[in-house]
This record gives C-alpha cells, structure tokens and sequence, in this order.
C-alpha cells in the first residue's frame, strides 16, 4: 500500500468512526428528549390530579358534590 492509498484509508477510518459518533449522539438526544417528554407528561397528570382533587375538595365543602 503506497502513502496516498494509506491515506486515503485513513481518511476513509475517520469518517466512518465520526459518523459512528454522530449516530451514537443523535440517538443519546433522542432518548433525552423521550425521557423529557415523558417527565413532563407524568408531571401534568400528576397536576391534574392533584387539581381535581382540590377542586372535588371544594364541592365537597359547599355541597355540591352529590
């Protein structure tokens, strides 16, 4: 193998381990933004939960939960 064809090889290693890399990281950002999406759903049934809970509270203290 001469040195353009080395080097060519090499160039050829590189980018195929960059794009490795590039796939590894948008994978890793994709299952951030799952998780986060995730997080925030559970965290707005948990509001709605505790609103509807509040607001129940409430009939029942005027009454009008019957």
């Amino acid at each position: 193998m001469d040195k353009s064809q080395n080097a060519s090889y090499q160039a050829g290693q590189a980018k195929g381990q960059a794009q490795e890399k590039a796939g590894n990281l948008a994978d890793k950002a994709n299952n951030a933004a799952q998780s986060a999406k995730e997080s925030c759903q559970e965290a707005g049934q948990q509001m709605k939960a505790k609103a509807q809970g509040a607001c129940d509270a409430v009939k029942d203290k005027v009454g009008a939960n019957k």
